[in-house]
Formats: structure tokens, C-alpha cells, sequence
């Protein structure tokens, strides 16, 4: 039985902004998933950056869509456990990611800096452009109607966007806000300065409780991170010693045991956690309105997260050896962005039409679309394609 607090029970939750008939059999959450495993935004993740260039460690570390897959066990788990609706928990935390651009945050943070003069670039903002306009799966609509609960999830999982007073606190927060949250928020009717539900804050935990576990897995898999190092951090610390790591002899095993108990930590601080804020939660009013997530890591693990987050940064995000790779991924999005947009005839046909009509705030959301999109690979291959035109461009014609 879901608990009273569950989304699942708001009238509006399972709502589309285009009617569609029920189906029998399967719930409206059910139909998102779905929609979402079935998108080819959700495939190209599978050549999306995490935290590793695709093949510079090897075929063993995270891609995105191996990140997302886990996020979604992770969030359906917790979800479960809290008698909290699973396959909404589960929809968002599939679609949490859909927005990100090539080369991970380096990536996200090259689109941004290029695109700075039209907006930037928010993530969040890219992921309600594709299930909204950018996916062309139906002969009615344009993106894939998702229910009133995911859109919500997917936009606000990370928390309020806006303070009481109605600042704008997302991130960013000197900047306006992102046209494409503004205008949702209006569509769907949200009220951004309010956390979304008990369901899209599982999904933000547990995206949480992934990254931090595996980016450790995938640092010592890389050789980037000594696993004797890995005892520098409080909470590893911890484990390390409660469990007596030292007396496993494999090191693949001790890690291993190691990431297991980190997870279980991670997750049964936050149900014991959740179970304590939702003794003063009745309604899902209640949870909405509540000065901090209600699913979520006590203070104490809270402060251990933000040290291995910490340590993490110091010790693999810039490391010299992910430094190089991602340092090329930036420049590779930004010569992109650069070119589309001085030449926006130089999209391929499907993103070129329509483009002479455009002001130059126009070009840079279709250039923004397009880039955004990307896989790694395919965009090294479109830096490859701008590079010949140009070459023939250049070349000077032959004497006949």
C-alpha cells in the first residue's frame, strides 16, 4: 500500500498535457518509463561521458546510461522500502540525465561558457527540451507527454528553484533563469519554490549515493586512486576498519566489499533518516512545503558526503591524466558551438531548416539542441566533418 504521502495520489500527477486514452495494465508512470527506455536521447547516453573520455580507462568504467541504470535501481529501492510509488521514483531517476551534453560536467560547463551571451546552458533545462520538443516518436505531439509527476521530477529533483520571496536560487543564481524552466513551470503550473516529490527527491539521493560509489570504483580501476589512500576519507575510514578490509587478500575483493557497505550506509541512512522527517509529514502538501528534503542523508552523513566529495575533487576530477582528456572534450564542444554559430548552414540538413529565419537567440538554441546532443564520439566525428569542409573551402581551385 503507498504511503499517504506518496505523488501517486495528487489527482494531476498521472495527467498529460496532451489527453491520452488509459491503458489497462499499465500505470501512467509505467507508460513514462517506458517512453523514456524507448527514446534515442536515452540511448545516446551509452556514449556520454560520467566521469571517463569513453575508452581512455577501458570498457569497466561508468558511461552515463550505466550511471542512470544504477541511479534507477538505486531510487526504485528506496522508493519501495518507504512504500513510496517505485515506478515513479524509477521514470525520473531514468530521465534525470537526459539533458547532459558530451564530455560530462566538462562538457556542460564548455556549452555553457560558449552559449553565456544567449542563456548558457542548464542541464535540467536540456532534459524538459528533449522529452518536450526534441523527441519525434508520435504522429500528435512533438517530445514524449510525459505525466505532469515526471516533468516535475526531472525539473526540480535537485530542490526549489526559486526562494520564498521568489529569487531565483537555482543554479546560476546570478544569472536569469532558464527560459525553458520558466516556461515549463508556467505550462505544467509548478510552484518552484516548493521540493518536488517525496518520489523525484529518492531519484536526487540516489544519484548521489551512485556517483559516489562508483567514481571510487572507477578511480582505483583507472590507477588514478591508490585504494591505501582511500583511508584519508572519514567515512572509508570507517568501513574500513569496522569491516577489517585489510584481512581480504584480493584487492578486487576488498573493494568491492568496500563500495558494498559505502551503498548500504548511503541508503540505510537515508531510510532511517526519511522515516524520521516523514513522522511529521501526513499529505504530500506536507512534503512539498518542508524546509529541507524529506528523503535524504542525515546531518552526519551528510558532512561525510561533502569530505569524499571533496576528496574526490582534489584526487580524480583533476588529476592530470582525466584533466587532459576532459580539457579536449571542452575545446572540442566549444570549436563546435563557436563555427555552428558563426555558420548555422553548416548544421546538416534535419537542423540547418528553417535557419535563415532565425535571430541570432534562435540559432544559438537550435546550435545549443543540437551540440547538447551529442555522443562523445560522434561529436570528435563532427569536429572532423567541420574541419574537411572548411579544408575544401580553403583550397584553392585547380587550373584547368
Amino acid at each position: 500500500m503507498l504511503s499517504s504521502v506518496s505523488a501517486a495520489h495528487e489527482a494531476k500527477s498521472g495527467a498529460r498535457l496532451i489527453p491520452e486514452l488509459i491503458q489497462a495494465g499499465r500505470s501512467e508512470f509505467q507508460r513514462d518509463r517506458e517512453r523514456i527506455l524507448h527514446s534515442a536521447a536515452f540511448r545516446r547516453l551509452a556514449h556520454k561521458t560520467q566521469v571517463f573520455v569513453g575508452g581512455t580507462e577501458g570498457d569497466h568504467v561508468r558511461s552515463r546510461l550505466t550511471h542512470t541504470i544504477e541511479v534507477a535501481q538505486i531510487a526504485r529501492d528506496i522508493a519501495r522500502r518507504l512504500g513510496l510509488c517505485e515506478d515513479l521514483a524509477e521514470t525520473i531517476a531514468l530521465a534525470h540525465d537526459l539533458g547532459h551534453p558530451p564530455f560530462g560536467h566538462a562538457g556542460e560547463d564548455a556549452l555553457d561558457e560558449a552559449l553565456r551571451e544567449w542563456g548558457g546552458f542548464d542541464h535540467n533545462a536540456q532534459a524538459l527540451a528533449v522529452v518536450m520538443r526534441l523527441e519525434h516518436r508520435y504522429a500528435a505531439f512533438d517530445g514524449l507527454n510525459l505525466t505532469y509527476a515526471t516533468i516535475e521530477g526531472i525539473l526540480a529533483h535537485n530542490g526549489p528553484m526559486l526562494s520564498r520571496e521568489g529569487d531565483w536560487i537555482g543554479k546560476h543564481p546570478d544569472r536569469d533563469p532558464p527560459a525553458a524552466i520558466v516556461s515549463a513551470a508556467k505550462l505544467y503550473g509548478l510552484d518552484l519554490t516548493r521540493y518536488a516529490s517525496a518520489e523525484a527527491q529518492a531519484a536526487a539521493v540516489a544519484d548521489d549515493i551512485a556517483y559516489n560509489c562508483h567514481d571510487v570504483e572507477d578511480g582505483v580501476r583507472s590507477g588514478i586512486l591508490d585504494p591505501n589512500r582511500l583511508r584519508e576519507v572519514p567515512l572509508i575510514s570507517k568501513i574500513w576498519r569496522e569491516a577489517n578490509l585489510d584481512m581480504i587478500s584480493d584487492p578486487d575483493r576488498r573493494i568491492h566489499e568496500l563500495l558494498r557497505r559505502m551503498m548500504s550506509g548511503f541508503v540505510e541512512d537515508v531510510l532511517a533518516t526519511a522515516r524520521q522527517r516523514l513522522k511529521d509529514c501526513v499529505t504530500v502538501a506536507n512534503v512539498r512545503d518542508a524546509d529541507e528534503p524529506v528523503i535524504g542523508f542525515s546531518d552526519e552523513m551528510a558532512a561525510h558526503e561533502k569530505i569524499l566529495k571533496a576528496w574526490l575533487r582534489k584526487n580524480l576530477y583533476r588529476h592530470d591524466a582525466l584533466m587532459t582528456e576532459t580539457n579536449r572534450g571542452q575545446t572540442c564542444v566549444k570549436e563546435l558551438v563557436e563555427r555552428l554559430l558563426a555558420d548555422p548552414c553548416l548544421l546538416p540538413e534535419r537542423w540547418s531548416l528553417g535557419v535563415d529565419d532565425l535571430d541570432k537567440a534562435g540559432v544559438a538554441g537550435r546550435v545549443r539542441d543540437y551540440v547538447s546532443g551529442m555522443t562523445d564520439r560522434f561529436a570528435q566525428a563532427e569536429m572532423t566533418r567541420l574541419d574537411r569542409l572548411s579544408d575544401e573551402l580553403n583550397r584553392p581551385a585547380l587550373n584547368r
